[in-house]
């Protein structure tokens, strides 16, 4: 099941097919005005990117709203790359990390599950990029992800406590698995049975809300 789950997260792009403009969301800046808001960004693949779903159902999109609601004056971007690994991520990180970013959500480590890369690869790679938020001053969200469990127990324990190390050794916040509740459901998929429908792309940003929205409290207050 997370086999599946993991296989389409390594797809190289996007659909290309046109999209409506979404319509403004609410507590973003009027139109002309520029944007001051604290920036939560979110560092991932396919999953971060929404691949299938228009961008407004993205699970970004979606945390965007939750911040809404919530009283949190922030502006949601999804970094997110169909294909990348955790090594990617941080090929992009300084791209990422722009002035107004005050939280960084590290979503990676899917694609590198899937092509059977070193787990202490992927741990030198994250480290990396908390190192590098931590250096800019910005707090980082870490959301772990599940090895196909056809690479042995060994691999896919090795891999799981890579995330959980990270997260103790550094002291972040910690989602145990970003599809928790969502991989293998398949009425919480697309037809391709492995990336979230707009219902499952809802209950994976309630998955990362739970762990960011004390992140903001902490940060910034609401």
């Amino acid at each position: 099941m997370i086999l599946a789950v993991l296989a389409a997260v390594a797809c190289g792009s996007n659909s290309s097919r046109a999209e409506p403009a979404p319509e403004p969301e609410a507590g973003a800046a009027a139109p002309g005005e520029a944007d001051e808001r604290p920036v939560v960004a979110v560092l991932g693949d396919s999953l971060t990117a929404g691949l299938g779903l228009p961008r407004e159902q993205a699970f970004p999109a979606v945390l965007q709203q939750l911040a809404d609601r919530s009283g949190y004056q922030v502006e949601v971007v999804a970094a997110g790359v169909s294909g990348d690994t955790s090594a990617g991520g941080l090929r992009r990180l300084d791209w990422v990390l722009d002035d107004r970013v005050t939280v960084l959500v590290v979503a990676l480590g899917g694609n590198d599950a899937l092509r059977g890369l070193s787990a202490a690869a992927m741990e030198d790679n994250l480290r990396a990029i908390i190192e590098g938020a931590h250096a800019a001053d910005v707090a980082v969200l870490l959301c772990g992800m599940e090895a196909p469990p056809n690479f042995g127990t060994p691999f896919t324990a090795e891999f799981r406590g890579v995330f959980r190390v990270l997260a103790q050794e550094y002291g972040v916040p910690f989602v145990p698995f970003l599809l928790d509740g969502v991989a293998g459901v398949p009425a919480l998929n697309q037809g391709d049975g492995i990336h979230p429908n707009a219902e499952g792309a809802r209950r994976v940003a309630d998955n990362v809300w739970a762990g960011l929205e004390p992140l903001l409290a902490a940060t910034l207050g609401s």
